[in-house]
């Protein structure tokens, strides 16, 4: 009951084609809609035959680079020991070792030197194989399909690079990735929660300092008084003068052209010129006069005109804060992003800030609440019954509804003659057929567990481990 029980952040298998690989995907949303059907919104992840020959020489060069630095922590942590005690260990194994079905010749056991993160080059050929079909990538791309369309769980984590590679391989149903994959750009690129191992992400530690006998530092230079509690004022009074700045900052937004654009009534331009930069300016303003009260009104109408404060919140037009909504739903903080994709006309610091002043809006307080109302209207889990519909692809064993066998070539996989079903598999002129474990494993890894004549030249059957 519980295996067909989904859940929203499961990691699920999805049939989109009865002849094609099963998609991986992550469920975000469970949706129910008008006609009673659930559907799910999930995440996309991509497997290495979804993408290009030139972004997988990518991914194995980063790899590479993941592996170095790796062998280079070794090195520093002294988890290697020198040659010549190897050469005198007891515990060092000489002559061939066999290990999964695969004969190693180096002298050391694959799995235990696996323990300390191996690399790709010392996992052997048929591993290294399998384990392609075990990498994923992950992107933003988002998708709904039918819930029905689900044929299992699956678990998949961020590469974990002090963890041996072989611990993928040993668990069924798991994957792996470490790199972000864009559908549209076409590229790829390091996840931001990649743990970085290794010399080359320590921090320099500074030399240490040695203090002075005597501390010949003058705080006023380094520090500026802006506020001085001790003045003569009463609170009452500074209420007042804030009350008289704000006006100002009322009255300024009627003269300025841009702001009656952006705020067309009364009651919005009060509102603009009681945020916390006008506040902040009434206070300079004060300090910088002394506290004396009149002459600090009249620096707030000098002979240009009455001084006007905005802050990013009036900087941006209607457009630009509907296109900064659409970003935050798409990337949350990500604000990097938000900028290239959205506002690339804005600042970093200008997003930022506009960020931390919307939040604190009516408009944001109004969305959370539809977000909440929203949230509570959506399923929170679902279940799937098993499928089993039979399949296209499948051989049938009856010749005039009598049960016979299926004469052919034997699987293309494992080479094994005899399954209790078959599957046919491949371009139609070769062939192929696949026996009812490959298939299985074919279907939800999206490889064969043995390079085929697709992959280059067939092996010979004793060639096959």
């Amino acid at each position: 009951m519980s295996a067909n029980m989904y859940r929203v952040g499961d990691y699920v298998f999805f049939e989109t084609s009865s002849t094609a690989p099963y998609q991986i995907r992550r469920i975000e949303e469970l949706n129910k809609t008008q006609n009673g059907n659930v559907e799910a919104k999930v995440m996309c992840f991509y497997r290495r035959r979804d993408i290009s020959n030139t972004l997988i020489l990518l991914a194995d060069k980063h790899h590479n680079i993941l592996d170095e630095e790796s062998e280079e922590k070794k090195e520093i942590d002294g988890a290697s020991p020198p040659p010549e005690d190897v050469e005198n260990s007891e515990t060092v194994q000489k002559g061939p070792v066999e290990e999964n079905g695969v004969t190693s010749t180096n002298g050391t056991n694959n799995n235990s030197s696996g323990q300390n993160g191996c690399g790709m080059e010392e996992i052997p050929e048929k591993m290294r194989h399998q384990l392609k079909h075990r990498e994923l990538f992950l992107s933003r791309q988002v998708e709904t399909l039918p819930a029905t369309h689900i044929r299992g769980k699956c678990c998949v984590t961020l590469l974990n690079e002090t963890e041996s590679l072989l611990t993928y391989l040993n668990k069924e149903d798991t994957f792996f990735y470490s790199l972000v994959y864009d559908p549209q750009q076409k590229t790829l690129l390091a996840d931001k929660g990649e743990i970085r191992v290794g010399s080359k992400f320590q921090a320099e530690t500074i030399p240490k300092v040695i203090a002075a006998s005597e501390d010949t530092c003058n705080s006023d230079d380094l520090e500026e008084l802006v506020w001085d509690p001790s003045h003569s004022l009463s609170e009452k009074e500074i209420d007042q003068f804030q009350i008289i700045a704000r006006s100002v900052g009322t009255f300024a937004r009627a003269l300025d052209c841009t702001s009656t654009v952006r705020q067309p009534s009364l009651h919005m331009s009060a509102a603009a010129a009681s945020r916390d930069v006008t506040i902040f300016h009434a206070m300079s303003t004060l300090h910088r006069h002394k506290y004396d009260i009149a002459k600090a009104i009249k620096s707030l109408v000098p002979s240009g005109g009455p001084v006007l404060c905005r802050d990013e919140m009036e900087e941006w037009s209607a457009s630009e804060a509907n296109l900064f909504e659409d970003a935050i739903e798409k990337y949350g903080k990500d604000f990097n992003d938000i900028r290239q994709d959205f506002l690339p006309w804005k600042s970093l610091k200008s997003i930022v800030e506009y960020y931390y002043m919307w939040k604190t809006t009516d408009r944001y307080v109004q969305q959370k609440r539809i977000k909440a109302s929203e949230a509570e209207s959506k399923l929170k889990q679902v279940y799937i019954p098993n499928y089993n519909k039979p399949n296209p692809a499948a051989i049938t064993t009856k010749m005039n509804g009598i049960e016979g066998s299926v004469s052919g070539r034997a699987c293309e996989s494992c080479y094994t003659a005899h399954s209790s079903q078959w599957y046919s598999w491949g371009p139609v002129h070769m062939q192929c057929r696949l026996c009812n474990t490959c298939w299985s494993y074919w279907k939800k890894y999206g490889g064969l567990k043995m390079p085929t004549r697709l992959d280059g030249e067939r092996p010979p059957p004793n060639a096959r481990q």
